[in-house]
């Protein structure tokens, strides 16, 4: 048997907010999707859903909000100073920056922010 990693699914309180940062993030989303249950966007191979906490409740039969960190979320950017800039976008729009853009030991540009619904997002190059 093989198995494929298809999609990546997210929870969401507001799908406004939550769209509005992925747009940030630079994908391409329609404004009229803020307003559906579940969306579902597609960027070079990679699909993301999105689905509100009652969409997730009629699934799982419930749903409590998680805490701490448990998935994160992470995209490469062309080059150090794209990472700077998409951080400093992010920030500007009114979500939280976790930790501002450094040079990490590992070798690569490295910034955190966390999405509307807290959830952290790793920008790197």
């Amino acid at each position: 048997m093989t198995v494929k990693l298809d999609m990546i699914g997210i929870v969401v309180e507001d799908m406004g907010k939550a769209l509005g940062f992925y747009r940030a993030l630079g994908f391409e989303i329609p404004e009229t999707a803020d307003r559906e249950p579940h969306v579902e966007i597609a960027q070079k191979g990679v699909r993301i859903a999105f689905d509100t906490v009652e969409v997730a409740r009629g699934v799982y039969g419930s749903w409590e909000r998680p805490s701490g960190h448990r998935i994160e979320l992470a995209f490469r950017c062309a080059d150090a100073s794209s990472v700077d800039a998409l951080y400093r976008g992010i920030v500007e729009r009114g979500y939280e920056g976790r930790r501002e853009p450094w040079d990490a030991f590992w070798g690569q540009r490295y910034a955190i922010v966390a999405d509307s619904d807290g959830n952290l997002i790793s920008l790197f190059a």
